[in-house]
């Protein structure tokens, strides 16, 4: 098992209900692929969350499984056999073997796609190519425009059609067997907490390392709750369920917040009024603010926005053209970065080093620091924990020195205090 659940005493699906009830799901649908949907479905709860809702008896052997391969429950750097001799490994950043800044080389999907369109610009890429057959990634929900649903693209065009950054609730892997079978190589664009859950899940299933040839992450600042989504709608005086559809971000970098109704009303918002200007002022679920990587550590190549300081300014965003950084870190990731250049598809600006992305992303250097410390926090008050390896948190929290750490223990653990860490067991809405 990869975490210490205390499950003695509780019966199977207590122990799946532990996972949400102590704010460790982050909602990718995992547990459905596992359990199957016959056993376990996610549903959309009351409070706007999707989660995992057992809808038959479980065995405990199943659910042990699902602390195993669940990205709340285990979170694991890139496997060792694809550290190579000459991957540098930043204490932050982790492995690498080349980071630089690129853009899509196509304008259109520079200008649509978020930041500079590299992930939408290498999925076009893998599928023109024959390098896979499809991808799996997220789209915008057909049936709730604040989500996000999974998408499988065998096309350029199906490819084009879900880009855009998705900051709702998204289950790309709710039926990871069913992709499997299919037994066709795809590739995979999606959060870092998603790549590491199918990292976890090829240690059960060798068919994952077999089919999915790269796993490509976005660099992760989190997501915004339902609750606050709503509130935020509310307060540019749009009902939720009058929503056809809504675009976080894009045509632009970062582009407008644009909203559409049913009766014809579009409202755009400055993406800083969406998120606030700086990390402080987001509104992310727990699991969220305890995360070990939002980085892509497990992914083979991980791309990122590159606002000095973290944050767009409200002066420069009429004149970006939009860039990412992109830490290629196995060998697969550097040649489909490299290759991509080469026929066309990618335009490399320039290389960057790891301190450069401490500068694009301080808020990612900060968390990496204090999450050893709010994992403490948690399991001093008898919650769960995720099991973290081959991330080097306990390394990083050493620098931080005792006073700092003990600051983010005791903040977390008052959260617990609080109430703001947990959330009801889940039932369908």
């Amino acid at each position: 098992m990869a975490v210490e659940d205390g499950g003695e005493g509780r019966t199977p699906e207590e122990r799946l209900y532990r996972i949400v009830e102590d704010g460790l799901c982050i909602g990718c649908g995992l547990c459905q692929s596992v359990a199957g949907p016959e056993r376990v479905q996610m549903v959309v709860t009351p409070e706007g969350n999707e989660r995992p809702f057992a809808t038959a008896p479980l065995d405990h052997e199943t659910v042990d499984r699902i602390y195993d391969v669940c990205p709340g429950t285990r979170i694991d750097g890139l496997p060792d056999a694809e550290v190579v001799e000459e991957t540098t490994v930043d204490p932050v950043w982790g492995p690498y073997l080349r980071i630089v800044r690129a853009y899509a080389a196509d304008p259109e999907v520079r200008f649509k796609g978020s930041t500079g369109g590299v992930l939408t610009a290498l999925g076009a890429y893998l599928v023109e190519s024959g390098r896979v057959d499809f991808v799996l990634h997220a789209k915008a929900s057909e049936s709730i425009p604040t989500f996000g649903e999974q998408q499988l693209s065998f096309t350029r065009a199906d490819v084009l059609h879900g880009m855009g950054s998705r900051y709702g609730p998204t289950a790309p892997l709710v039926d990871l067997g069913e992709v499997l079978a299919q037994e066709k190589p795809f590739a995979y664009i999606g959060k870092p907490c998603d790549v590491s859950a199918l990292r976890n899940f090829a240690r059960h299933d060798p068919r994952v390392d077999a089919l999915c040839r790269y796993k490509l992450a976005l660099v992760c600042g989190g997501f915004m709750p339902t609750p606050d989504m709503r509130a935020f709608l509310m307060g540019i005086g749009i009902d939720h369920r009058d929503i056809v559809d809504f675009r976080y971000r894009g045509y632009g970098c970062p582009g407008p917040t644009r909203v559409e109704t049913r009766d014809g009303r579009v409202v755009e918002k400055n993406y800083l009024d969406f998120w606030g200007e700086d990390a402080s002022a987001w509104s992310l679920p727990f699991r969220c603010k305890v995360c070990p990587d939002g980085i892509g550590e497990a992914a083979d190549l991980a791309a990122s926005d590159t606002w000095p300081g973290g944050s767009p300014t409200w002066e420069g965003q009429a004149g970006d053209p939009g860039t990412n950084a992109v830490v290629a870190r196995t060998r697969a990731g550097l040649e489909l970065m490299e290759s991509a250049e080469r026929d066309g598809a990618l335009v490399i600006e320039r290389d960057v080093t790891a301190r450069d992305m401490d500068d694009y992303q301080p808020h990612q250097v900060d968390k990496k620091r204090a999450v050893w410390a709010r994992h403490l926090g948690l399991k001093t008050v008898g919650k769960l924990a995720p099991e973290v390896r081959r991330l080097r948190i306990e390394e990083l929290a050493r620098e931080n020195g005792v006073p700092e750490n003990l600051r983010q223990a005791r903040g977390t653990r008052r959260r617990v205090h609080e109430g703001r860490t947990s959330e009801p067991t889940p039932r369908p809405e």
